[in-house]
């Protein structure tokens, strides 16, 4: 892979990860980017059932066992990356059939946090799905890496349902922050959502200063030729995003995250998982 900022999906080994795929293929062919699917495994495979080593054991077995253990723990390795390589090479086949012209695999041991912070300078986008094999809480359909990434990277986080939609109405959660305005400003110099529908949603009170403000967005989306119309709605913004996902047909999302604004507070602990339970559809992150 070359120099070129890449969209970087991060895929594990559950039927989700096909989701990541194709909306990172997605992603890749409207920016015309490289895109790389990286697949971390854990530094320790687990035993298998019914391995029990404890117990008193004498000197002589010591050594044997441990010798034993070792290449036990060897070719679990080797499977655990000939497995790893295979699904790569499915996922990779999948994102070329969608339409992505450059892609590469990575395939690494360790933690999925250090890798993500050692990998994100290369990305301009990073894909990442809500569930997966190692989700801490199943109930909220969100893998436990989700609230991490989403707090500690630099990039934009495309974050996927299980099932890929391709993106038509997109729904901004526009609220006046630096985080949204700067969102704003991105959207008009990328193809990403280009030629799509595209609606401004604020919420709280109409009054001259939410009114400028939506003006300005509207305006400059529309000088870069996309096809935008606006609200602003009384209530909270978790409320009204919820509403309007729920009555008006958008399949797609942009929000920020962290901003000093009302939205802040849907990215503050478990507020992020509720948010995005309750979106059912992918969201783009801004930061």
């Amino acid at each position: 892979m070359n120099n070129e900022q890449i969209i970087l999906a991060c895929v594990d080994s559950t039927a989700a990860s096909d989701a990541v795929a194709d909306y990172a293929a997605w992603a890749a062919h409207k920016l015309q980017a490289p895109m790389e699917l990286l697949h971390v495994l854990d530094r320790h495979v687990e035993l298998t059932a019914g391995q029990d080593h404890s117990g008193a054991i004498g000197l002589g077995a010591q050594e044997k066992l441990l010798a034993k253990l070792s290449e036990e723990d060897e070719e679990r390795t080797r499977a655990a990356r000939e497995t790893g390589r295979v699904f790569l090479n499915r996922l990779r086949e999948r994102a070329v059939a969608s339409g992505a012209t450059s892609v590469d695999t990575r395939l690494r041991h360790g933690e999925v946090e250090e890798t993500l912070a050692e990998q994100q300078d290369r990305s301009r986008l990073l894909v990442i799905g809500r569930a997966g094999s190692t989700a801490s809480n199943q109930g909220t359909g969100l893998g436990k890496h989700l609230e991490w990434v989403v707090r500690s990277v630099n990039r934009p986080v495309l974050v996927t349902t299980d099932t890929y939609s391709e993106p038509g109405k997109v729904l901004f959660a526009f609220d006046g922050s630096s985080v949204t305005r700067k969102g704003v400003e991105m959207l008009t110099g990328s193809p990403l959502l280009k030629g799509l529908s595209l609606h401004l949603l604020m919420s709280g009170t109409s009054n001259a200063q939410s009114q400028s403000q939506m003006e300005w967005a509207v305006q400059l989306l529309k000088k870069a030729g996309m096809d935008v119309t606006s609200e602003i709605v009384a209530g909270g913004p978790q409320d009204a995003v919820a509403h309007a996902l729920r009555t008006q047909g958008f399949n797609f999302l942009v929000m920020g995250a962290y901003s000093h604004s009302p939205l802040r507070g849907l990215f503050m602990g478990s507020k992020t998982s509720e948010m995005l339970k309750d979106a059912k559809v992918a969201t783009l992150l801004l930061r």
